[in-house]
């Protein structure tokens, strides 16, 4: 299965939306814009989706706000902590922002990733 891009407004969208720490690198995930902190990845792109990381209280309060909105990046291989973001916040960059905001204190929480060698 291929994946599409994700339409430039998304990604116009996605790049104001990167919150600006010195713990936030950008680089890409599956060929997808994504944001990382302390090498955790929090925010996203995927074909049509905006994702984020959110903590097991946030999403079960995303959960009953929006929906199940779990992603899946294949068929039968979620991402359990990251959900998909809806058309509303999509829509309000005020409500956006505070979740994403939850999404980085997240991952700013999780140990650092060990730096590979090479």
């Amino acid at each position: 299965m291929a994946w599409t891009k994700s339409p430039q407004s998304l990604i116009d969208l996605f790049d104001k939306s990167v919150p600006s720490s010195v713990t936030v690198a950008r680089r890409k995930m599956f060929g997808y814009p994504a944001a990382f902190a302390n090498g955790n990845l929090f925010i996203g792109l995927h074909q049509n989706d905006f994702i984020m990381r959110l903590f097991e209280e946030d999403r079960t309060r995303f959960s009953a706000r929006y929906g199940e909105r779990i992603f899946e990046p294949m068929k039968g291989r979620p991402m359990r902590e990251y959900v998909r973001l809806p058309e509303e916040l999509l829509a309000d960059a005020r409500k956006r922002a505070a979740w994403i905001r939850r999404s980085l204190e997240y991952a700013e929480g999780i140990k650092p990733k060990a730096r590979r060698k090479k």
